[in-house]
């Protein structure tokens, strides 16, 4: 346990409840989606048009039209930087917040490396009984090997995930996790539980021992999820009018978009979508145009498509639940894409500048921050990096960015190295 005096609120309150973090594993390029450049030589415009929005000032892709209706709620940050050029260092940097020790394709997890935000908001927040703090799925993201940041790391498996790969697109969608067999019940767990508090009171054993007294937390809060009626109601998304479901799509990122509504809804305070397991394949934004598939019948295809129907649909019905003014709803890759395309009709990687879209929970609504420059390669103006993002999201969530908490080799580290972008908190 850290000492109370690191358990630090944030001077503010909190304006969010709730975080639902869309990844875009691969690499959306900021090009083709929301910092367009018209006016730039072909080579770097690319073939789609920009349109108008509801917001004087801000255009967007053609091929989002439906984003028109509803970026008077968004935050666009144009000059997010940083240096990693490889997907598993870049993946990391952008999932915790922290620059890894070196930009490498090779960069493995291990117990030094720092953990996923939604652990970090698990470990500072106080939890709510039957609910998870943090719930990430539908994949374990990787790129030749798994991509660190994904877990609790040094903060210790209590904090990690609740994790599952079921596809909730599927016809028979339900988690074993929450499956108790049918030989015990509720009750049945519930005895066992007290079994363990009372043989607890009786011996000080586990006090004694770190680790068999973080076996004894895991094992009440499995308990409390195994017995929770609000999380299987949550997960039971039967429950949803067909109307829409058909709205975010039949698709396990649609139906998984559809999820995060209702489980923030439910109470869980991070909610993590992985749109693919994979870089590239059937949904990855990682575009280079390679194995003679140019980026833009991809985009065309699949990538444009699904951002159309998924990401103003979870928006729009944020806000007419009410729920928007609390959830921040964060909508990013790993890095952008190349400004020039490249001879095999496709963009490499670029994480010299690109586009990030925060929504709601205590955010300005139709606001642009930051610039890139005419050919969308660099800042102009307003630079951040991750770590500014990840401040200001535990700003947001009433978590002092400068709270700390206790690496591998037992040295205080704080949460976040950046500073809140004050520019686009409402």
């Amino acid at each position: 346990m850290l000492p109370p005096a690191l358990l630090q609120a944030s001077s503010n309150k909190a304006k969010a409840k709730s975080v639902i973090l869309l990844y875009q594993w691969g690499g959306p390029s900021q090009f083709e989606t929301f910092d367009m450049k018209p006016d730039a030589p072909a080579e770097i415009r690319g073939t789609f048009k920009p349109i108008s929005t509801k917001v004087p000032g801000i255009s967007v892709c053609e091929m989002l039209p439906r984003m028109t209706n509803i970026i008077d709620q968004c935050v666009l940050v144009k000059s997010v930087q940083h240096t990693m050029k490889n997907h598993n260092s870049a993946g990391y940097y952008s999932l915790t917040g922290f620059a890894p020790p070196t930009d490498d394709q090779r960069l493995r997890d291990s117990p030094e490396l720092a953990p996923a935000f939604g652990c970090v908001v698990d470990k500072f927040s106080q939890a709510r009984p039957g609910v998870p703090t943090f719930v990430s799925y539908p994949y374990s993201i990787s790129d030749g090997s798994i991509t660190p940041g994904q877990h609790a790391s040094f903060l210790g498996k209590v904090h990690n995930p609740f994790f599952f790969t079921e596809d909730p697109a599927g016809k028979e969608f339900k988690l074993p996790e929450l499956t108790l067999p049918g030989n015990i019940s509720s009750q049945r767990l519930e005895d066992r539980k007290e079994m363990l508090k009372m043989l607890d009171q009786q011996s000080r054993v586990l006090e004694q021992h770190a680790l068999a007294k973080g076996m004894d937390e895991s094992f009440q809060r499995a308990v409390s999820l195994l017995t929770s009626k609000e999380l299987k109601e949550a997960f039971d998304l039967s429950k949803e009018k067909k109307k829409v479901r058909a709205q975010y799509g039949e698709t396990t990122y649609g139906q998984g978009c559809l999820l995060a509504r209702r489980l923030v809804q439910a109470g869980v305070k991070f909610v993590t979508v992985y749109i693919s397991p994979y870089i590239s394949g059937e949904w990855g934004w990682d575009t280079h145009g390679f194995q003679n598939q140019p980026m833009d019948p991809i985009l065309k295809k699949r990538l444009l498509p699904i951002t159309n129907q998924t990401l103003p649909t979870l928006l729009e019905d944020l806000k007419e639940r009410g729920m928007l003014e609390e959830t921040l709803v964060l909508w990013m890759g790993e890095f952008g894409r190349t400004p020039k395309i490249n001879n095999i009709a496709g963009r490499d990687h670029w994480p010299e500048c690109y586009t990030v879209l925060m929504a709601g929970g205590g955010l300005k609504k139709g606001y642009v921050h930051g610039s890139s420059d005419k050919n969308g390669a660099f800042p102009a103006s307003g630079a951040c990096r991750i770590e500014d993002i990840s401040a200001t999201m535990y700003e947001l969530l009433g978590i002092d960015p400068n709270s700390e908490m206790i690496d591998k080799l037992n040295r205080p580290l704080p949460i976040s190295r950046g500073k809140p972008i004050r520019e686009i908190i409402a």
